[in-house]
Formats: C-alpha cells, sequence, structure tokens
C-alpha cells in the first residue's frame, strides 16, 4: 500500500506543472444580452474561442451571460474596479459618460457596420477614446448592422414620432426621440419585450435580428425600412487583469484586440441581422415602409441639432469637437463606411 501510495504521489507531482503551464490564468467576462442571441454567439464566444486558441491553453476565459454579474449600465464600472477581468460595454447605456464616442450614436453617419466598426476602432482610440476610457483597456468595437424603427403604427417621416413613447437604443437616439416630440422609454435591451407588452413603449429602435432574438414580431410589426441608426458596443479590459498577464499572454491579448477583429465579430452580427430582416420580410402580418427620397432627407434634416450637441459636449470637456468630427468622417471614409 505504501508504494503505490508513493507512486500515485509521484504520478501526481508530474502532472501538475504541465496543468500549470497549460492553463495560467482564467478571465471572468461578463456580458448583458442572452446567450443565443447573435452578439453572443457569433460575436463574444468566437472572439474567446480565438483568445483561448491562441494562447494554446494559458488563457481561459469564463464568460457569465445574460446580466447574472451586474446590469447592462454597470460594466464599465464593473471592468474599472475589478468585478469582472472583461465587460461588454454600452457606452450609449450612461449618457454623458462618454461624449466622444457618443459620435458613434448620431444617426445617419454608418452605412457599413462591418467596415464601420473597424473605422470606429481606429478613430476612437487615435481621437481622445484612450483617455475618455482611461480607466480601462478598450479590446474591440462591436455594432449591429445599421437598425431601424420598429413601431405598432406606420413612421415613415419625423412628425410621426412626435407624441409615440419610444424605447430609444441609446442616449444619443433618446435625444433624437425628445427632439421629435416623443418620449424615450429608457430601459436595456433584454427588457423591451416586457416595456412593450405593458405598453410603456409602442415602438423601439432595434437592430433586425432583435425582433427575433427578444420576440417582438407581434408588438411592433411595423417597420420604417431605412438604416436609421448605429449601436456599438465595445469590450474593455480590467487593466490590472491586463498588466497581470505574462508578456506571451499580452501578447494574445494584444493580437485579438485590433480594428480587424472589430470586423471580425460585427460580420457576424451583420449577416445574422441581414438574415432577420429577409426572414421578417417573408413573415405575414408584418409590414414595410420605404421612405421617400424627401422624407430621408427630413430625417437626415430633423438629426442636424444632434451633431451640434455632440460638438458642444466635447467642446465642454476640452475636446476639438471640429478636429474629431472630420476625423471620424474621414476614418468612414477611408473604409468605405459612410451613410
Amino acid at each position: 500500500m505504501k508504494t503505490t501510495t508513493i507512486a500515485l504521489g509521484a504520478i501526481l507531482a508530474a502532472c501538475a506543472p504541465a496543468a500549470l503551464m497549460a492553463q495560467d490564468v482564467t478571465l471572468r467576462l461578463s456580458h448583458w444580452v442572452p446567450p443565443t442571441i447573435t452578439p453572443a454567439t457569433k460575436g463574444i464566444e468566437p472572439w474567446a474561442n480565438a483568445v483561448m486558441e491562441a494562447s494554446e491553453g494559458r488563457i481561459a476565459i469564463q464568460i457569465f451571460p445574460a446580466q447574472q454579474l451586474g446590469k447592462a449600465p454597470d460594466h464599465y464600472d464593473m471592468a474599472k474596479d475589478g468585478i469582472v477581468d472583461l465587460a461588454y460595454v454600452n457606452p450609449g447605456y450612461t449618457a454623458g459618460r462618454f461624449p466622444i464616442y457618443a459620435l458613434t450614436e448620431v444617426p445617419f453617419m454608418v452605412s457599413d457596420s462591418v467596415e464601420g466598426a473597424k473605422a470606429i476602432h481606429e478613430w476612437y482610440l487615435a481621437n481622445g477614446g484612450a483617455e475618455e476610457m482611461s480607466d480601462v483597456m478598450p479590446c474591440f468595437i462591436h455594432p449591429h448592422a445599421p437598425g431601424a424603427f420598429h413601431s405598432q403604427v406606420p413612421v415613415t417621416k419625423p412628425e410621426d414620432v412626435r407624441g409615440k413613447n419610444v424605447r430609444p437604443a441609446h442616449a444619443t437616439m433618446a435625444r433624437f426621440i425628445s427632439l421629435l416630440g416623443g418620449g424615450p422609454v429608457q430601459v436595456p435591451a433584454p427588457e423591451v419585450r416586457e416595456a412593450l407588452s405593458k405598453g410603456t413603449a409602442e415602438a423601439v429602435t432595434f437592430p433586425w435580428g432583435s425582433m427575433y432574438d427578444f420576440n417582438l414580431t407581434e408588438e411592433v410589426p411595423v417597420h420604417l425600412d431605412m438604416p436609421f441608426y448605429m449601436s456599438a458596443q465595445v469590450m474593455v479590459m480590467n487593466k490590472a487583469s491586463y498588466e497581470a498577464l505574462s508578456d506571451e499572454n499580452k501578447a494574445v491579448i494584444d493580437a485579438h484586440c485590433t480594428p480587424e477583429w472589430s470586423g471580425k465579430v460585427a460580420a457576424g452580427w451583420y449577416e445574422d441581422d441581414m438574415a432577420a430582416k429577409e426572414k421578417l420580410m417573408a413573415l405575414e402580418g408584418q409590414s414595410f415602409n420605404t421612405p421617400t427620397e424627401e422624407e430621408v432627407a427630413a430625417w437626415i434634416a430633423a438629426a442636424a441639432p444632434l451633431t451640434e450637441e455632440w460638438k458642444a459636449a466635447v467642446t465642454e470637456k476640452g475636446g476639438d469637437a471640429d478636429a474629431i468630427l472630420e476625423a471620424y468622417k474621414a476614418a468612414l471614409a477611408e473604409h468605405n463606411a459612410a451613410y
């Protein structure tokens, strides 16, 4: 019996270093969307898997979906404070906190979410983003395909929004709804169906895939068929968690926090959004309204004050709003992603 014990102990001792080398860090990643929908299955999870594979087992990523560790608006602070190592953040859920980034929320500026993701990544970190999100390390940008306006009755021109309660995608869209005479109803994405079913909201700005992701096809069956807005989430990392990594593991994270990876994670969401739109168009009971050229021009004109308000907010914080705006337009144009 003694000999067997010694032999087993020797085997375990021999195996232990290999196990430690195979996985020397576990990163906790928190997000707030259901684990079964596209942002998770075509964006967050493939990215995490790619990191783990590239690390050859040295990095494990443990994913906590669906607000398990905190509400959607809390995710930036969760990463900043080290509650998690990685967090999926919608900057628009915290109005006024990220004034430079809020430019990505201004409607009618981005036409292509995949190339737009690359453009935003490059532009933001080169134009004040690293300072604006200095508490964390921004990793990748994750927008959906340009979203639409979904409602219970037809809405084709700006004045149709007046008097309606609308769940906006983010703070800038909430301001737009207010400018149009509507009432913004601000709830996180997972709570939208409840707001619509209870009559708290009558319309929503959402990507096409969300009609199925959140079971909204019967709640808002009327759709304004034009690229209306975009919401670009950001995966951020706790700085201390990053600094604690070995140089080899830092290199893996660095290689997966690039404009190219922003484009990759955006591509899956774009594909599923377009597939969802096509499926929705074939579904009985759904109505699609295409605005005229004059109505499109009216929407763009109605949104013009949002850019001026954005410039004022950035200037108040000491930023060169005109230069930042021109840099954004140039980045979108360079990537053929301008509206």
